[in-house]
């Protein structure tokens, strides 16, 4: 069955850096792009990195551009977020995710605290 497992979530003080990654299972990994979301407290879950089958193209949302950078190695069926520059606001919960046969499939989230 399909599984993605986070993990590197940590507590960060501002304008520090953390790596996230993600340990994908039970698909043909390569073949799907992968995507990574997060939510914050109180407040809805969003998009905020994708990475298409090959890591040919990336796409980020404003709030992170510029300081997220997302990648995958398919030999290791892991995807990754740099996070660089790290702010109060990105306090979230990240998850990873993939759509396969129009079902999405988060991991359980790993939490991310930034805060002095």
């Amino acid at each position: 069955q399909v599984q993605l497992v986070e993990s590197g979530g940590d507590l960060v003080q501002p304008g520090g850096s953390l790596r996230l990654s993600c340990l994908a299972s039970g698909f043909a990994f390569n073949t799907y792009a992968m995507y990574w979301y997060r939510q914050p407290p109180g407040k809805e879950r969003l998009l905020i990195a994708t990475i298409t089958d090959h890591g040919r193209f990336t796409y980020y949302a404003d709030s992170v551009k510029g300081r997220f950078t997302i990648s995958r190695d398919d030999a290791r069926n892991t995807v990754y977020l740099q996070m660089n520059s790290l702010q109060p606001e990105d306090t979230a919960v990240y998850y990873c995710n993939t759509l396969i046969d129009l079902t999405n499939y988060y991991g359980q989230g790993t939490q991310v605290t930034v805060s002095s």
